[in-house]
């Protein structure tokens, strides 16, 4: 669905830490970005009274759910035996030391049972600490939100963008993020998802920015240099290099582009020299997809939820590179299709061809030599035996 956005999408962006983000529109109004609410202080009484509403509007992250009450039911009664367990062995020790007599072998015991449960303790009253401050934080995040014609979530489930990273794993969540009411829709936060089973099992977060635009366009990857790892890119997917494309100036030494075949006067349609400059000087540590009707950012760790020098910096993202990228793409059509108002993409251009990456590749070679290994291994030792 196409959406429209009030706040500016071209022109200077001016930022005071603590103070206003100004996005100029192409009107004589101005809309700004308050970050006040980021940097004041946090009455306990305004969190307690944000903490019953969450609470009485039944959201899941805001209530006991099951799986907190089986959690429980686990930990209190295995807590239970090891301290049970703890103060046998500490008693067990502490008669041994009074039966030999030395005051020393005494009180070693008594120190050590007693370091245990001040190291306990500690965790326990900085985990119930740190749930405290995700309160304040989320109340935060809420006044902010507020205040600047936003909406706050602290958890949504299974959020449906079409991006790289929102198509793997499971239990996929977007957290802390803020989206727009009305106008241009976007999205900014951070996304959880877990891969793997049993000992294997792991959750993984990245920080995004979904933005929309108005026109389908073919899916075109921009892969930061700047983040990348030993076996190249950080992406969770890879694609296959015959889709590179190589830009003008020093733009490959930032990013990799990555296009569909058949579709590279398209991206040199879309990625001009001025619409490059902008990607260079605000968005080079950030993976950048397009697809479909969609611009994502990509961070390969998660955003600072509350950071005022981060949002300043995504919102000028948004202010910049989305505009120009409206703007170049405003008139967009799929030679493919040859049709304006179906504003669809041909299938040979939505999708980005992909392939096995390089890490993946040497983890499996290394399997197969262990496996190859223990074969050979054992055949020797049945040949010898």
């Amino acid at each position: 669905m196409t959406r429209h956005w009030a706040m500016s999408l071209s022109g200077a962006v001016s930022f005071r830490l603590g103070a206003t983000l100004v996005l100029n529109v192409p009107m004589p109004a101005s809309t700004t970005i308050d970050f006040s609410a980021l940097t004041a202080p946090m009455p306990e009484a305004e969190v307690k009274q944000w903490k019953i509403m969450a609470k009485a509007s039944g959201a899941a992250w805001a209530t006991w759910q099951a799986g907190n009450v089986v959690a429980v039911v686990f930990i209190v009664p295995f807590a239970l035996i090891f301290f049970g367990i703890l103060f046998g062995f500490g008693g067990f020790a502490f008669d041994l030391a009074s039966a030999s007599g030395n005051p020393v072998t005494m009180i070693v015991p008594l120190l050590i049972l007693l370091g245990v449960i001040a190291v306990v303790a500690f965790g326990i009253v900085k985990g119930v600490g740190s749930f405290s401050r995700r309160w304040e934080l989320w109340a935060r995040m809420d006044r902010f939100a507020r205040a600047n014609g936003m909406t706050f979530s602290p958890v949504d489930g299974d959020p449906s963008y079409p991006g790289a990273i929102f198509q793997i794993g499971d239990t996929r969540q977007a957290v802390d993020h803020l989206r727009s009411v009305d106008g241009r829709f976007f999205d900014l936060g951070n996304y959880r998802y877990t891969t793997g089973s049993g000992k294997n099992r792991s959750t993984r977060t990245w920080g995004f920015l979904a933005f929309n635009l108005d026109r389908r366009l073919p899916n075109m990857m921009l892969d930061s240099k700047a983040n990348n790892g030993f076996f190249g890119t950080n992406l969770p997917a890879t694609f296959a290099k015959g889709q590179i494309l190589h830009l003008e100036g020093d733009f490959d030494t930032f990013f990799t582009l990555y296009c569909p075949k058949e579709y590279e006067r398209d991206a040199l349609y879309v990625f001009t020299p001025d619409l490059m400059a902008l990607l260079i000087d605000e968005a080079a540590p950030f993976d950048v997809e397009i697809i479909d009707d969609w611009m994502f950012v990509y961070s390969n760790t998660g955003f600072t939820t509350g950071d005022p020098a981060l949002y300043a910096r995504l919102f000028r993202i948004i202010d910049t590179v989305g505009a120009k990228t409206l703007t170049q793409t405003d008139r967009y059509v799929d030679e493919h299709v040859g049709d304006f108002a179906a504003n669809v993409v041909a299938p040979q251009g939505a999708r980005l061809k992909r392939r096995v990456s390089a890490g993946a590749i040497v983890v499996g070679v290394f399997v197969v030599i262990l496996w190859l290994s223990g074969v050979l291994g054992d055949a020797v030792h049945a040949l010898t035996g």
